[in-house]
């Protein structure tokens, strides 16, 4: 699997992973098992190792303790740690929620990394998950210029204005009843699109699109 290649993972059982991927919509058309469940034991896994990483680097009581973890235990925060590791490039979508933009949606794209940690689990034990968010997850927790609940769209605009750029959001997809509308929208930068983003309402699809143009900025394909 690609994935576990380019994140040097030596995993055993391959099939855990795909699982981790899976969508609901994708695992219905299908008939295989979706990521809710490894979701739900990958969860108490990052609990407990950001636990333990508070427990025995701060000496903060329990109430702080309690709400940092929850900072850094969140839809916002999976959410971070999935696009940075491009888990969402490789999810597994039924046809109507991969054209409503599944692979951009925060709540799918923020599940998956549970569901990854849960099979990391599985296959390849504490140790190992241990050590896979030490690498890829305190580093963001220690870096104090993070803040996973930033205004994406506030530092996009920054970054255009100072190569002085024009900045563009676009609906490019409206799925749903009138009360539970999707929204896709694009991120344009001087008429290129460099975002793409989903989400139940026109702010928040805006804001992941800033998010998924500035992840591309990161990794240098923003020009």
């Amino acid at each position: 699997m690609e994935l576990l290649e380019k994140l040097n993972i030596p995993y055993k059982n391959e099939k855990l992973y795909k699982q981790a991927l899976t969508h609901t919509s994708y695992a219905n058309e299908n008939k295989v098992a979706s990521y809710e469940r490894l979701e739900f034991l990958g969860d108490a896994v990052l609990e407990l190792i950001i636990s333990e990483y508070l427990y025995k680097n701060t000496e903060y009581e329990e109430g702080k303790m309690t709400k940092l973890r929850s900072h850094y235990v969140c839809e916002n925060a999976n959410y971070e740690y999935s696009t940075r590791l491009g888990l969402n490039e490789y999810l597994y979508l039924g046809h109507g929620e991969k054209e409503r933009g599944g692979k951009f949606r925060k709540a799918i794209v923020a599940d998956i990394f549970e569901s990854f940690i849960g099979a990391l689990y599985l296959d390849l034990g504490f140790e190992e998950v241990k050590k896979f968010i030490y690498k890829h997850v305190i580093p963001l927790i220690e870096d104090k210029t993070i803040d996973f609940f930033d205004d994406y769209k506030s530092v996009l605009q920054e970054l255009v204005q100072t190569d002085k750029k024009s900045l563009e959001y676009v609906i490019v997809d409206e799925q749903g009843p009138a009360h539970d509308k999707t929204f896709t929208v694009e991120v344009k930068i001087d008429n290129i699109v460099y975002g793409c983003g989903s989400a139940h309402s026109k702010k928040e699809a805006e804001q992941i699109a800033a998010h998924d143009a500035l992840t591309k900025a990161q990794n240098g394909d923003f020009k």
